[in-house]
């Protein structure tokens, strides 16, 4: 399956996928066939890997104990923006000492199968971690309660209910590239609200496409691009470039630093073949495919 979907083109991906969107089956049934999926955070090793990858980049990762786990000192509250298929990062975070999770999506997509977070528990169990269950949850509510998670499914607007100043950690792997362009900003300013001063925001974007890795998205007009038959079609990203998005991010007041930018040796595209919207930018600014991105809350900010 996936050597015949690499040698798929991108224009036959945006119709087929316009096409499938808008039949009548459970996103469940696409997910097997890896058409349209929200990551891997349903394997075990790669939930648990994304949370540790970035925990380190930010900063929060004690390590020099086994099994590490998150440098707190009393109360210490994560968020992941995004959690896809899975709440895998709940148990996660209450076994290495988190002590309280929300998990913020644009619809439930976590799998409500208990054979996958039975899997996902004896995994962490095999890996040293100490679960926090009082009892082994029986669905969903009870994992959410057992972890004291909540699970909020309404997009950014879910931030909204969050309390200022109340979040010390906060994460995403490549999510915010799908956040609607004209909410963005929205979200920016509503992580600054939420986040505690001189708390911890560490996000992994990736800026290729989702039509072959490239930037076939760009060839396309806004007025295209944002309507409704390619925006709610399952291959959507925002196309906020680089710079674009860390100014978005300084504007809503946080300061920042890259740990990590990957960057093509050659655009994977002709200058020709750009909308105009894309064209004057810079090859610096066009050439970043992915980049990791700390944000910081200054302690005297007031928002």
């Amino acid at each position: 399956m996936s050597s015949i979907k690499k040698n798929v083109p991108w224009w036959f991906r945006i119709g087929a996928k316009i096409v499938l969107a808008r039949l009548p089956i459970p996103y469940s049934f696409w997910k097997g066939l890896r058409l349209f999926e929200h990551g891997d955070m349903d394997q075990p090793q790669y939930a648990l890997d994304s949370f540790l990858l970035l925990a380190r980049t930010a900063g929060v990762l004690h390590e020099e104990s086994s099994p590490p786990y998150l440098t707190v000192d009393s109360e210490f509250s994560v968020l992941e923006l995004g959690p896809g298929d899975s709440i895998f990062s709940a148990a996660i975070a209450l076994s290495l000492n988190a002590s309280s999770v929300c998990l913020v999506d644009a619809a439930a997509f976590a799998t409500t199968d208990m054979t996958a977070y039975s899997n996902m528990f004896s995994f962490l169990r095999q890996k040293g971690f100490t679960l926090p269950f009082k009892n082994e949850p029986n669905s969903i509510a009870d994992i959410l309660k057992e972890c004291n998670c909540q699970y909020l499914t309404d997009g950014i607007r879910s931030l909204e209910k969050l309390p200022s100043a109340s979040v010390d950690y906060c994460f995403s792997n490549a999510v915010l590239e799908h956040i609607p362009k004209h909410d963005f900003p929205t979200m920016a300013h509503e992580l600054f609200r939420i986040a505690k001063p001189d708390g911890f925001i560490v996000h992994r974007v990736d800026l290729k496409d989702h039509l072959g890795g490239g930037l076939n998205n760009l060839r396309f007009a806004e007025s295209v691009w944002e309507g409704a038959l390619f925006s709610r079609s399952g291959f959507y990203t925002n196309r906020i470039r680089f710079k674009e998005m860390l100014t978005l991010f300084t504007e809503a007041g946080f300061t920042y630093t890259l740990p990590r930018i990957i960057r093509w040796e050659s655009l994977p595209i002709a200058r020709t073949e750009l909308n105009e919207a894309f064209s004057q930018l810079s090859d610096d600014d066009l050439l970043v495919s992915g980049f990791d991105v700390v944000l910081t809350k200054p302690s005297a900010a007031i928002h």
